[in-house]
């Protein structure tokens, strides 16, 4: 079948939608379906190509230029490739592909990679619904989405083709590495303040935080403020964020919100010792507690509580680490690609 993917961008900046919608591309194609790839463009062209993906233009800034020129291109797209299916990943892309179908045949499936986002209530337009948790089903289902079109796909890291191992890092210390944007929602500031307490007690205590975004000032001030400041070190957007998995004694995610939780799953594949937030859909990636402790959100001492008992009690720490490499086969990318072509084919036979 003809799949057209639709994201507002294929840079390789740490977006999990992103990450998540080239995977899946990648692996369909790699199954032998003809993919393109719709977007403003950006690092993930040259992949995209090298597996046979062809990828269009599609600036979808939502200024009036822009979105009538992209009015346009998006007819030009449909006209060229011919879609069977339109799947989208982002709003924008969801209302193009519903606005202007008119008489051309595709299905639209939309993907709801962020519900708490008040955009998540255009993704109601696709045919079907695709919500990466049960948590945002459940969600998804209170806000209107009928319960027929609505499928849980999780989401899957294990064997994509993004991933270029790079060299071992040495990190300082007792590591504890975080991984995410840099937003509020992160619980950033949760975790400065827990790592304070945790660094009361280990003087070779080192807190890395990994990841771009428009609050990391606040966080960088934050930090100056601590007496623990020389110990907190923002590293930015790192491409093999798995390297620092790797070295780290304990990754944690303090997330205020999270749909999923992408990288709790990159932090099993090493064998991290984890501390996540009981948020969303964050419980169904650490199997609801059995691979990584889970604290309630906006709590830094039950989050440094919990950083410490993975820190003072050895024999716990290493059994979270093996139960978190356990059943990772249904975490694939191949997984992830055959239940949403098994989505496309109910679609398409309807």
């Amino acid at each position: 079948m003809n799949i057209l993917h639709i994201a507002n961008h294929v840079k390789q900046s740490g977006n999990g939608i992103v990450n998540v919608m080239v995977d899946l591309a990648c692996e369909q194609a790699k199954i032998g379906h003809n993919v393109a790839v719709a977007s403003e463009g950006g690092h993930y062209i040259d992949l995209l190509e090298k597996h046979g993906i062809q990828h269009y233009t599609l600036d979808q800034t939502r200024k009036p230029a822009q979105m009538m020129q992209a009015f346009f291109n998006f007819r030009k797209i449909v006209k060229t490739f011919k879609p069977d299916i339109i799947h989208a990943h982002m709003m924008t892309g969801a209302l193009l592909s519903r606005l202007l179908r008119g008489f051309n045949k595709y299905k639209i499936v939309t993907h709801i990679h962020n519900e708490f986002q008040k955009s998540a209530d255009v993704m109601k337009v696709g045919d079907s619904v695709i919500a990466v948790s049960q948590a945002v089903a459940a969600s998804m289902l209170n806000r209107g989405v009928k319960e027929s079109k609505l499928h849980v796909v999780r989401n899957g890291t294990i064997g994509s083709s993004r991933r270029k191992p790079g060299e071992e890092v040495t990190l300082n210390g007792i590591a504890i590495v975080s991984v995410s944007g840099m937003y509020e929602r992160k619980g950033i500031f949760e975790l400065m303040e827990a790592f304070e307490n945790v660094a009361s007690v280990y003087p070779e205590a080192n807190l890395y935080l990994l990841g771009e975004g428009p609050d990391r000032s606040k966080f960088e001030w934050r930090a100056s403020q601590s007496p623990y400041r020389d110990r907190i070190h923002f590293l930015g957007y790192q491409p093999d964020p798995q390297t620092y998995m790797k070295a780290a004694d304990v990754f944690v995610l303090a997330s205020h919100k999270e749909s999923f939780g992408l990288v709790l799953i990159e932090a099993r594949e090493v064998g991290c010792a984890i501390v996540a937030t009981d948020v969303d859909g964050i419980p169904e990636t650490l199997d609801f507690g059995k691979s990584g402790i889970l604290v309630p959100p906006k709590t830094p001492g039950k989050l440094a509580n919990a950083i410490l008992a993975m820190l003072q009690y050895p024999d716990v720490r290493e059994a979270y680490q093996k139960e978190a490499q356990q059943g990772l086969e249904y975490y694939s990318v191949e997984r992830v690609a055959k239940d949403t072509l098994k989505i496309y084919e109910q679609l398409l036979i309807s």
